[in-house]
Order: C-alpha cells, then sequence, then structure tokens
C-alpha cells in the first residue's frame, strides 16, 4: 500500500530519509476510499481491527468486513440528509462504530468532528455554533446525552441526533436508533463528487491551557501526513496488532488508532474501558499478544510501578511515546524492565508527527528526536533569527508561498486573526520551546508562555519537572513561576506524592527534594517553593494547566 504513495518505502539513515522522503499525491485523495477500500481489494481476510472492552466482548473485523459496514453506515447518514461539507460531531468514546462512523464520513466528504465525552453544555454549545453542526453521533450515556438535551435549545444547527446504544436499550426522544436503523437503508450509493484535496475532512477544537478552544481544520491530505507515523514512527507493517491508549476525541486517535497504522496493513487494537489501571491494560497486551505500543509519559510511569515480570509481553516489539515531554528517568526505568526504548514523537493538534526518533535512529532519553522529511522545521529567537546548536528558540515550520506540507493544518476555521497570528511570514509557529544539541536532536523547553525568567536566567519548566521526576516520591508535578521582589521571579514545583511518600510531605520532603533537584540539574533552576497537592488542574484532555496554578498563586 506505501508504495502508491511514496516514490521510496525503507530508508536506513537520517541522511537517506531527509533526502529521498517524496509523496506521491492523487488529484482527489480520501482515506476511506484509496487505503481501507483498496486493501479490502488487495487483502480482504486481513484483520484491520481487534476490538475489546471491560466486560469481554471482542469484535474481530476483515479489511472487506470493515468495507462493507463502513458502506452500510454511509448510507445511513445519507438517508439522514448528511453529505459534502456537513460538519457531524462524533461523541462516541472508544465504542466500535466510532471507526464506522469515521470512513462513512469520509466516504461522503463530510466533515468530521471528533469530541470527547467530558464535554459540558456549554462546551457541546460552543462547538455546535461555531462549527455549524449539523449532527451529532453520541454514545448512549446518560452523562453524555444529557449534556446534548441541555445544549439542543441553542444549538439551531443542528438538524439530527443519532444515538449507540446496546441492543434493547432505550433511547432517548428525539434521537435516531443507529442499532435498528443503520441496516435498514438501501445500498450506499458513492457521491458523484466527493472531495478535492483542499476540502476540508476533519476538525479538532484544540484544548489549549487558556481561553476558549480553536477550530483546527484539516484538509484531506492530513491524512496522507500519517503515513509517515505509522510506518516509519511506530515502525509498523502487516501483521502488526498496534495499541495507542487515547480517547477518540483527541487527536492523539487518528495518530494512533486510524491513518498511519491501516496505510501499514496494521491491525488497530482497542480496549474499550471506562477507567484506566495499569495492571488491566498490560493484561489486556499479554492476552492479545500485542506487538506495538504507544502511549504518553503518565501511562508509562503508572505501568513501571507494576511489577512487570508478572506479565508475558514477549510479543513486544516496539514502543513509542508523544502527548507530552517524556522524562529520562521514565524511559530509563521502561528499559530496564523490558528491554525496549522508547522512540519519542512529538506534533500537535495543527500537525501531525513533526520531529521524531525513528527506527534509523538511537534514541536519546527525554529528546524528541529529529526533524521529521515531510516538515521544513527551525529554531528561532524572539527576534525571528535562527538558534545555534544550544540555543533555546520557538520550534517553527517553515511554508514555501505555493504549498502547504503534507499534514499541517489549513487554519483555525473561522478566526482569521488567531490564524494570522500562529502563521505569517512564512512560517507557522508552534508556541513550542526547544533546544538542538550538537548532533540534530531536539529538546522541549515547554510552551512559551510558560518559561520562568529568574535573576536573570531563563529556566524552561520541563527541565525541572525531569529532574523532580527522578526522585520515587514524585508521581507528577507541574513548574511555574511565582513573582519575587528580589530574583524577579522564583521557581515553584507543584506535586503529587506517590500513595506510600504521602504521609511523609513536610519540610523534610521538601528540602530532600530541593537537594535532589540540585544534584540532578544546575543548582540555580531548584524550586525554593514546594507546594504537596493530590492533584493537578488540567484540561479536559489531561494537559497540566499551569495558568491555572499561576492565577491561583497570585491571588
Amino acid at each position: 500500500m506505501v508504495e502508491r504513495f511514496l516514490k521510496q518505502t525503507h530508508f536506513t539513515s537520517v541522511e537517506d530519509y531527509n533526502k529521498n522522503l517524496e509523496f506521491i499525491i492523487p488529484e482527489h485523495f480520501n482515506f476511506a476510499y484509496d487505503v481501507m477500500d483498496e486493501w479490502a481489494r488487495v487483502w480482504p481476510d486481513g484483520l484491520a481491527l481487534l476490538w475489546t472492552n471491560d466486560q469481554g466482548e471482542e469484535i474481530r473485523a476483515t479489511f472487506a468486513q470493515l468495507k462493507e459496514q463502513s458502506d452500510q453506515a454511509a448510507a445511513y447518514l445519507q438517508s439522514l440528509g448528511i453529505g459534502k461539507g456537513d460538519p457531524v460531531m462524533l461523541i462516541l468514546k472508544r465504542r466500535y462504530e466510532w471507526w464506522l462512523c469515521m470512513l462513512a464520513l469520509h466516504k461522503l466528504g463530510a466533515v468530521v468532528i471528533p469530541a470527547t465525552h467530558m464535554l459540558t453544555k456549554h462546551d457541546i454549545v460552543y462547538r455546535n455554533t461555531r462549527a455549524s453542526v449539523k449532527a451529532i453521533i453520541c454514545v448512549d450515556d446518560d452523562y453524555v446525552v444529557s449534556q446534548i438535551q441541555q445544549a439542543r435549545d441553542e444549538s439551531p444547527t443542528v438538524q439530527q441526533y443519532i444515538a449507540i446504544a446496546d441492543h434493547g436499550k432505550h433511547i432517548p426522544d428525539g434521537f435516531h436508533d443507529w442499532q435498528t436503523e443503520w441496516k435498514k437503508v438501501a445500498p450506499f450509493a458513492k457521491p458523484a463528487v466527493v472531495n478535492d484535496n483542499d476540502d476540508t475532512m476533519l476538525m479538532y477544537f484544540t484544548s489549549g491551557t487558556s481561553g476558549e478552544p480553536k477550530m483546527v481544520a484539516h484538509s484531506f491530505l492530513y491524512a496522507l501526513g500519517h503515513l509517515t507515523t505509522g510506518v516509519f514512527w511506530h515502525n509498523l507493517h502487516q501483521g502488526s496488532l498496534h495499541l495507542t491508549v487515547a480517547d477518540t476525541g483527541w487527536g492523539k486517535a487518528v495518530w494512533g488508532k486510524f491513518y498511519g497504522q491501516w496505510f501499514a496493513g496494521a491491525t488497530v487494537f482497542v480496549f474499550d474501558h471506562e477507567k484506566f489501571n495499569a495492571d488491566t491494560l498490560l493484561r489486556q497486551m499479554e492476552k492479545y499478544r500485542v506487538t506495538s505500543f504507544c502511549a504518553p509519559p503518565t501511562i508509562y510511569r503508572f505501568m513501571i510501578r507494576e511489577d512487570l515480570s508478572k506479565y508475558d509481553l514477549s510479543a513486544l516489539e516496539y514502543c513509542t511515546t508523544a502527548g507530552e515531554a517524556l522524562n529520562p528517568a521514565v524511559f530509563d526505568k521502561f528499559k530496564e524492565k523490558t528491554g525496549i526504548s522508547m522512540m519519542e514523537g512529538f506534533g500537535q493538534t495543527e500537525t501531525t508527527m513533526t520531529l521524531g526518533t525513528f527506527p534509523w535512529m538511537k534514541p536519546k532519553p527525554g529528546s524528541m528526536g529529529m526533524p521529521n522529511a515531510q516538515y521544513c522545521i527551525e529554531l528561532v529567537k524572539p527576534d525571528g533569527t535562527p538558534c545555534e546548536d544550544g540555543e533555546k528558540g520557538e520550534i517553527v515550520i517553515r511554508v514555501d508561498e505555493k504549498s502547504t506540507p503534507i499534514g499541517l493544518f489549513k487554519e483555525y476555521y473561522r478566526d482569521e486573526e488567531k490564524t494570522h497570528e500562529a502563521w505569517h511570514d512564512g512560517l507557522y509557529h508552534t508556541g513550542d520551546m526547544a533546544w538542538r544539541d550538537e548532533d540534530g536532536y531536539y529538546w522541549f523547553e515547554g510552551r512559551i508562555d510558560d518559561v520562568i525568567k529568574s535573576s536573570g536566567y531563563r529556566i524552561g519548566p520541563f527541565e525541572v519537572e525531569s529532574a523532580l521526576m527522578t526522585h520515587p516520591a514524585v508521581v507528577e508535578c507541574a513548574i511555574t513561576g511565582v513573582p519575587d521582589d528580589i530574583r524577579g521571579m522564583v521557581v515553584k514545583a507543584t506535586v503529587v506524592l506517590g500513595k506510600e511518600w504521602k504521609s511523609k510531605a513536610g519540610d523534610e520532603l521538601v528540602k530532600e527534594l530541593q537537594q535532589h533537584v540540585k544534584k540532578e540539574t544546575a543548582p540555580y533552576k531548584y524550586p525554593r517553593i514546594i507546594e504537596f497537592v493530590d492533584e493537578l488542574p488540567k484540561t479536559i484532555s489531561g494537559k497540566i494547566r499551569r495558568v491555572e496554578i499561576r492565577k491561583r498563586d497570585a491571588q
């Protein structure tokens, strides 16, 4: 499959990849038709999706079965008046039907808006009105349904409400019943015109750490941009069984549970569960013989607290991590227990993977890796001049006037001002700070707004967090700056302790952690203030809200 979209399909070095990565771009690329239906034609019996849940239910779907089911889903949605360009919001948790809806909406040329099940009425009204949502397809969950129902009167553009529930379960009033209706419509007829490459295929609302979410609009070529994610960064192939830990409401789901994996012909493994538990997850990996695994560092932190010798992970071949910066201590412990190096990657809702550690590279624990050759990545100072090796700067993507890199977003939908703030003078500004070492590896520093200026020093929160995380007492931490009359700002650590350490919270542990940081990094970076808390404030996507900590401290 990969040879249909790349001029060279195998790479042996950074130089080879940078020099020879070149996409073959079809005129009207549509992932559902050009990849999934093509797999159904050439490898109908290949296992595309293995879905299971915490009740022990299981679904195995081949590429041929997914084609048949996604065609039927497309016919059903078509019968409800959904077509080209119509925005449709999916709130489906990890239901099997999410994958059918994604493919079906692609086949119709509609605009998919995945959303988390944690949205409130306010969140739903905001999304419905900002994106002119035409239909909502949701899981029949009491909380989700109640929030949608409360939002109805303030959502005039929404014409169709569709609930997906287990057979026999009562469907809320005013909702279509997917289970009883979707197989009763006429066979699917492919629209005469589905999409152009520049049409909007997918929109995500960013879960920013401040301000209202922005609508990130991606074209149909965004899916093609994830070929490198699955085939090269995840290192997948036909026969791989890949598990990415991500809810379908977030961009990481299409990074790890959809596009790139199926370019490779791998099987997407889905574990549908209500609450994360490291032991349960490891048991699933053992039972189904998962070969490839991707999760944010937080998940790995919980995993290494288990006795990994109790689980048979002998099928596991490859592990990757993204979503937040990786602390070297977690990398080292996981490798010690499994023998596998985690390969880090970096990207945003606005992009596919922009930096990564690829199979032909030696990982450096804590480094994001090197630029993905499909993007022109640079580091710039506040005045726009390039950074030398070792200098901290903002990660930017250079954009040619005539073409946009495959995978980079189109715009912040209906927000020209925000689009121009981030994307001007031939550069897309990520807002993330990093530095580059002499070997070309990039090291994360934090968001521009999070950098602390103390006594003339610029201190990135991640470097202090990395030092703190090597202490066995610390499960999670957030570093922020607190105003100080003498130093301008001082470093503060907000710390979540492990269960066995909570009883020791006090002045002695504060001193111990401060001394620990002084040994692990430059002494001037140590946190002069340490606060112990039960949990950190986070966005609904799990990002730490340092801005909330700063506001609370200011008050």
